[in-house]
Parts: C-alpha cells; sequence; structure tokens
C-alpha cells in the first residue's frame, strides 16, 4: 500500500479513507487478514496510537473485525463493500458536477467530454 498522508485534514480520517480505497478496489480482499497496527503505522508513519484509532472506526463500520488471537480482517458482508463502493463513487460524482456546475459548463458539454474522454 502506497501511503500519501497531508496536513491539511485529519490523519486517522485519510487513513480511513486509503483503507476503504484498498477494500472497495480489491487491494484488501474480502475476508483478508489486515497487518498489524505496528506494521500499518510504520508502513504509513504515522502514531500506532493514530493507525489504531482508524482501525477502530473501521470495525465501527462494520468493514472490518477482530479475531481475539489470530488478528484484524476484512469484513466479507459483499453487501457493506458495495454499499460502500456506492457512497464512495456518489461522493465522487457530486464533487464532480459541483466543479463543472462552477466552471459554467452545461450537461451536454460535460456529457461530450465524459464521452470523449472515458
Amino acid at each position: 500500500m502506497s501511503w500519501s498522508l497531508d496536513s491539511d485534514r485529519p490523519i486517522f480520517v485519510q487513513i480511513i479513507e486509503h483503507m476503504e480505497m484498498d477494500i472497495v478496489s480489491g487491494a484488501l480482499t474480502p475476508g483478508a487478514k489486515v497487518p498489524s497496527v505496528r506494521e500499518l503505522a510504520a508502513e504509513a508513519a504515522v502514531n500506532p496510537n493514530t493507525m489504531q484509532r482508524a482501525l477502530g472506526e473501521m470495525e465501527r463500520r462494520g468493514l472490518m473485525h477482530t479475531e481475539r488471537t489470530s488478528g484484524r480482517f476484512v469484513t466479507d458482508d459483499e453487501a457493506a463493500i458495495s454499499a460502500l463502493k456506492k457512497n464512495i463513487a456518489t461522493a465522487g460524482t457530486d464533487t464532480f458536477i459541483a466543479q463543472m456546475k462552477r466552471l459554467g459548463l452545461a450537461k451536454d458539454e460535460v456529457l461530450k467530454m465524459i464521452r470523449d474522454n472515458y
């Protein structure tokens, strides 16, 4: 996993977003074992407490679970992963549409740009 964290927003929020993207993209597959807090913290160059806070929030959201003696795992609930993917896509679409409106582009212009570039 490649980590690119900035100081403009809370680090634990960025960690959550990064982990969510890894889950929906398949980089972290359903049921996969997640590296330890210390391993992830070292990889991301963050304090282990920050990483623990982010992973705890992921568990609270139902995207991960802990098995007492085995570690932390990605949920294997496909419906939860699909819902997360839809939420991320919707948020991205909403941001994109807002930016296009600020640019003063009409719907047909935006759709043409999408067709031409995608």
